[in-house]
C-alpha cells in the first residue's frame, strides 16, 4: 500500500494547468535548523513552491539557504513498523519548518489508538496566525486548502486520489488516464472525418452525372 504514481502525475497536473512554478519531489530531505541540520523529514511526496534552487542535484532542501524553502505541501504514508512517527512527530517537524499542509495517509490503519486513531487519512494547514492545526481525522474525503480539491481514500483506501468534488466522481486524471484519453479523442476524431468523407462521397455518388 502507497500512495501509488498517480498522485505524483496529478500534482505534476495541477502545477501544469494552474500554471504555477513549483516542483513535485519525492524523497527529498527537509532541514530547517542551521544549528542542528541533522534534524529533519523525508517526506514521501512534496509539491514546492518554488522549486528549490539547483533541485538536479539535490538530496536536501536546507530552508534557511536562499532558493530553497519549506513544502508547499507534504504527504506521508505511515509505516506499520514505526506509526508513532507520523501520527505525533512527524505533524510537530512539519509545523516547525513551515509547510503550508501536510497529509498523513494510513493505509493498513496501523496507527496508535493512543491518539485516538487510527486514522485513515489526516490533514494538518497553517493557519493565518501561523498556527499548523489539525484540520481533519477520519476515514476521507478531506479538503485540501492548497489545492482548493478533495483528497479522496481509492481503491479500497489503498490509494489517494484528488477529485473536484467530495464524492470522487472528477477525479484528476493521473498522467497514463491522460494520455489514454487523448488517444482516444484522437481516434474519436479520425472516425468522424473518416465519416464525413464517407458521406461526401455517397453524396456525390446520388449527384447525376
Amino acid at each position: 500500500a502507497g500512495l501509488g504514481a498517480g498522485l505524483g502525475s496529478g500534482f505534476k497536473a495541477w502545477i501544469s494547468d494552474a500554471g504555477r512554478h513549483a516542483s513535485v519531489e519525492h524523497d527529498v530531505a527537509v532541514r530547517w535548523d542551521p544549528a542542528n541540520p541533522k534534524v529533519g523529514v523525508d517526506p514521501d511526496l512534496a509539491i514546492f513552491e518554488p522549486p528549490p534552487a539547483h533541485r538536479d542535484e539535490l538530496t536536501s532542501v536546507m530552508t534557511w539557504r536562499e532558493g530553497q524553502s519549506p513544502p508547499l505541501l507534504a504527504v506521508e504514508v505511515v509505516s506499520p513498523s514505526n506509526p508513532r512517527k507520523d501520527y505525533a512527530v512527524s505533524p510537530e517537524k512539519y509545523a516547525a519548518n513551515g509547510a503550508q499542509e501536510l497529509w498523513v495517509f494510513d493505509p493498513r490503519l496501523v496507527g496508535p489508538r493512543s491518539t485516538g486513531g487510527p486514522f485513515r487519512l489526516q490533514v494538518w494547514n497553517r493557519a493565518a496566525d501561523g498556527a499548523f492545526e489539525r484540520t481533519y481525522a477520519g476515514p476521507g474525503p478531506a479538503r485540501s486548502t492548497v489545492l482548493d480539491a478533495w483528497i479522496v481514500p481509492a481503491q479500497e483506501g489503498r490509494r489517494l486520489r484528488v477529485s473536484g468534488d467530495s464524492e470522487g466522481r472528477s477525479l484528476w486524471p493521473t498522467r497514463e488516464e491522460r494520455l489514454l484519453a487523448e488517444k482516444e479523442s484522437a481516434v474519436a476524431e479520425k472516425e468522424s472525418a473518416l465519416a464525413e468523407i464517407a458521406a461526401l462521397k455517397a453524396e456525390l455518388a446520388r449527384r447525376p452525372k
